[in-house]
């Protein structure tokens, strides 16, 4: 027993002896930190701050079907400053260096200063603009632009001579003023700057206190103009979208605008990281780390295909310039156009073309008011989808809904012939003609279906509207999606107008009898887009079966997972607003779509046929259709709707120049995508259009 307590008692004054060592130690170190090595420390908390800034994350890449980069990402420069303890005249001299740098290299910086000099201006739309903006800053509202400026000179305590160097540092100084940096809180003067300014500033950095090169990823429009109405671009985020989407985005993110780069923005992204850099109290940067890594957006793959889509561009734009010139038999002012390519069995599209286009590189860059002015009041409206968009007659390529409508309905049959004397007389009190009436007084005799199509008898059609009457017309005219949006992944897509008598009736008119002639050869209300036309006759040529459009393939995350099909569909729905519309499902016989195929391959194989002298040569059997559509304001659209091959269909093309005259003039545009599609590398013969039997004048 007195050996056990004997133990306890030494372990217990070990014990003691030990925490009253510890504690000496703890109050020594204590000592030294605070008495001996606290003026140190205090002075390196005084001297050391740490910025955290956004590590923004890299846009997905715009990619087509084959994996080739529309719009990717490129590594960049920008540079930013942050607050510092120097004096003013410092810190404006260290202004002045920062933007002569900028200006040596070849970088612009931010400037949105409303005075210029040389002379003296305001850069305001308004005077109310001027007004306010003169209250905002505290300067009498009758200054003048000379003697606002020379307010914010000694405002800002700018002690400079030149006039140039002064404005320099005074659109800096009053972007700080305006939008508001600390020591913690940087604003961006440059968003990209050269590897010699990077350079500079990195070996010369005492020199400029408070700055920071960021290396970011900026977007990189690899492919020019190509497919710009399909990709959109991006642009800085307004204020309102800000206040709405603060909680992900920041003041100077930048957000899609238009095409892929709007609808799926929510993809492309991305998620940002955290940087933070050190710097000492003067603002010299002394460190740099990630905090937390970005992740990459997703990349959304396109059903396009870029080469095809090149050609078809090119094709267009010369073809329209051709028109211009007076290649063909006759000149017209042609002002645009759309081209739609489709695979007839999926419903992908392969190329979609409006002309004339755009650089979405330069938007994204940034525009000058004047430039953005001269883009947006461009008569030939290059930023409009004319092929999504639009909403124009059909004309003569309309024909095949009304033949099918009216075999599928008996009031023909596939032998019956009709004799056209060129005016048609079956309804009281109109008398319209066939156009080979306007062009010879003549009638193209005795015709049936497919001789009628292959034709474009405007009398034959006349009478197959009158005997089925709208009503019939218009439930095979919904069932292949002609007035209703396609549900394509882009924004801004048109429904189009079906000419019937609910339309008559919600404009304030009656329908009058005669008003079904012009609807059963494309013309009265009917307005569709080029993209509804190229879902209607991939639905003709695929066996009658309906099909939904589609430009987006796949969206694939940043860990290499597919997002699902019908995710893509359900966001896609939502973004745009997209309802699906109950159509009356329609079993249309095999026949009947043989029989009005037939004279579509009539129109482009055989002498006679309205393209006939453009697919004459064609290395492989096609079916098509001419038409021409006369506007309100007198222009006539000019169309061709065609498909290849013609035994086993895989591709339909639609073609449509404003004001292009007539619908065999745009077919060449057609044979030259089908060429590229199937791999054909001859040049097809053109035979001398002046010397044609036939020419499409349908309206």
């Amino acid at each position: 027993m007195g050996n056990n307590e004997s133990n306890s008692r030494i372990r217990f004054n070990i014990l003691t002896v030990f925490i009253y060592i510890v504690g000496i130690i703890i109050i020594i170190q204590l000592f030294n930190l605070q008495i001996v090595q606290g003026e140190e420390y205090r002075e390196q908390s005084n001297t050391k701050l740490t910025r955290e800034s956004v590590l923004e994350a890299a846009r997905g890449s715009i990619m087509d079907r084959t994996g080739n980069i529309l719009v990717g990402t490129t590594m960049g420069f920008s540079l930013e400053l942050y607050k510092t303890k120097v004096d003013t005249q410092t810190f404006n001299n260290s202004i002045l260096n920062i933007v002569r740098v900028l200006e040596k290299n070849g970088d612009s910086y931010i400037d949105t200063l409303p005075i210029s000099i040389n002379p003296f201006e305001f850069k305001f739309n308004s005077e109310e603009s001027a007004i306010k903006w003169k209250k905002n800053n505290k300067i009498d509202e009758n200054a003048t632009a000379e003697q606002a400026f020379y307010a914010l000179k000694d405002k800002y305590e700018i002690n400079c001579d030149s006039l140039e160097d002064t404005r320099k540092i005074m659109t800096i100084v009053y972007e700080i003023k305006t939008s508001g940096y600390s020591t913690v809180k940087s604003i961006e003067i440059s968003s990209s700057i050269s590897r010699a300014s990077v350079q500079e500033f990195e070996e010369r950095s005492a020199d400029f206190p408070g700055i920071a090169v960021i290396k970011e990823p900026l977007r990189d429009y690899k492919s020019g103009t190509l497919a710009s109405h399909i990709v959109g671009y991006i642009g800085k985020i307004r204020d309102d979208e800000y206040k709405e989407k603060k909680d992900t985005y920041a003041m100077d993110d930048y957000i899609g605008r238009t095409g892929i780069e709007y609808v799926f923005e929510e993809y492309l992204k991305g998620e940002n990281g955290i940087r933070q850099i050190d710097m000492d109290i003067d603002g010299t940067q002394t460190g740099e780390y990630i905090a937390k890594e970005a992740v990459e957006g997703a990349d959304v793959v396109l059903t396009i295909d870029a080469n095809l889509q090149a050609v078809a561009e090119n094709a267009l734009k010369n073809n329209i310039e051709k028109i211009r010139n007076g290649g063909f038999s006759q000149r017209y002012n042609a002002k645009g156009g759309a081209v739609v390519v489709t695979n007839v069995k999926t419903g992908e599209v392969l190329a979609l073309v409006s002309y004339p286009n755009y650089s979405p590189a330069e938007m994204y860059n940034g525009l000058t008011t004047q430039r953005w002015n001269e883009i947006n009041n461009d008569p030939t409206l290059p930023l409009y989808n004319r092929a999504i968009s639009g909403s124009y007659a059909p004309g003569s390529t309309f024909k095949m809904v009304t033949a099918v409508a009216a075999l599928e309905t008996g009031v023909v049959t596939k032998n019956e012939r009709i004799n056209d004397v060129g005016i048609y007389r079956g309804v009281p009190n109109t008398a319209p003609v066939c156009w080979i009436w306007t062009q010879s007084h003549i009638g193209h005799g005795r015709l049936n279906i497919v001789d009628a199509i292959q034709k474009s008898c405007n009398y034959f059609f006349y009478e197959m509207g009158n005997r089925m009457g709208i009503d019939n017309l218009v439930k095979y005219v919904k069932y292949f999606g002609l007035g209703q949006k396609t549900g394509i992944e882009l924004p801004n897509e048109t429904s189009g107008t079906i000419a019937s008598k609910e339309t008559t009736e919600a404009k304030g008119e009656r329908w009058q009898g005669g008003d079904v002639l012009s609807a059963a050869i494309g013309q009265g209300d009917n307005d569709f887009s080029p993209l509804q036309m190229a879902r209607y006759i991939s639905i003709l040529v695929n066996g009658g079966h309906r099909i939904d459009l589609s430009i987006v393939k796949s969206v694939i995350k940043a860990d290499g997972t597919e997002v699902p099909r019908n995710e893509i569909e359900d966001f896609v729905n939502n973004k745009l607003g997209i309802q699906n519309e109950e159509v009356e499902q329609l079993d249309i016989k095999q026949e009947t779509i043989d029989t009005v195929l037939e004279g579509m391959k009539s129109v482009a194989m055989e002498s006679g046929g309205t393209a006939y002298s453009i697919f004459r040569n064609f290395n492989i059997e096609v079916g098509g259709k001419t038409g021409s559509a006369e506007t309100a304001s007198s222009d006539v659209n000019a169309w061709f709707t065609g498909f290849a091959p013609f035994d086993d269909p895989e591709i339909a093309v639609i073609v449509m120049v404003e004001n292009g005259g007539h619908g065999n003039y745009t077919a060449e545009v057609a044979r030259d995508i089908m060429a590229e599609y199937f791999g054909m590398n001859t040049q097809v013969v053109e035979e001398d259009v002046q010397a044609k039997s036939y020419v499409e004048y349908a309206r």
